[in-house]
């Protein structure tokens, strides 16, 4: 019995140490992936609404052949998103997958805790199948689960992902839930406004980007 607890106990000790050593990394801007002359298994987190323009005005800013294959997670109740989604891809191909929504607007804290681990439920075997090299999101509440499951799958040697967060141009003073969440873990966290410099641990700011 003792034999099990010592090993449980290190087992725990040695998964602890591996999370504060990637936290590290992340805080001290060690955490770069090379992507010379290959493509990146990439996710894109829509949101609803606001978010989904955001996420859309970035996309159409970068080199869409550098990360390849895509996958768009979406909540399932979102009904507006894969039309623009698609609308923005036209003939590329790309996948789409829905999550159930880890918050609802206006939901409580408490309750969006049971959403928030029903959501991670369903996007762990998905994040274990499509194995991405880098998650890119905005805020939306649909990142968290994408997130988190990336990150621990990382600190258990699974996956090897980086994740990029860009705050939403709406948030000048304050970070979203998201950020407030993600800036302790996302490997490149980034505002649109100087004024949210103080908000937050770290960040990069380089200007408007949507």
């Amino acid at each position: 019995m003792g034999i099990i607890i010592s090993t449980i106990t290190l087992i725990i000790l040695l998964f602890m140490v591996r999370v504060f050593y990637l936290m590290f990394n992340v805080f001290t801007g060690k955490c770069g992936i090379s992507s010379k002359n290959r493509t990146l298994k990439t996710i894109f987190c829509i949101g609803s609404g606001g978010h989904t323009s955001e996420m859309i005005r970035i996309i159409s800013h970068i080199n869409l052949k550098k990360y390849e294959p895509r996958l768009y997670i979406l909540a399932d109740n979102d009904s507006s998103s894969e039309y623009k989604v698609k609308e923005a891809e036209k003939e590329n191909v790309f996948m789409i997958h829905r999550i159930p929504r880890s918050r609802n607007v206006k939901q409580s804290y408490v309750s969006s805790i049971f959403t928030t681990i029903n959501a991670t439920l369903h996007t762990l075997p998905l994040i274990c199948h499509f194995k991405p090299e880098v998650i890119f999101c905005n805020g939306p509440g649909t990142c968290i689960p994408v997130c988190l499951v990336a990150f621990l799958l990382r600190c258990l040697f699974i996956l090897d992902c980086r994740i990029v967060f860009i705050e939403s141009v709406c948030r000048v003073r304050t970070l979203s839930l998201s950020g407030k969440i993600l800036q302790f873990f996302a490997d490149v966290f980034v505002i649109q406004w100087p004024e949210l410099r103080h908000a937050c641990i770290r960040a990069k700011y380089f200007g408007r980007l949507t």
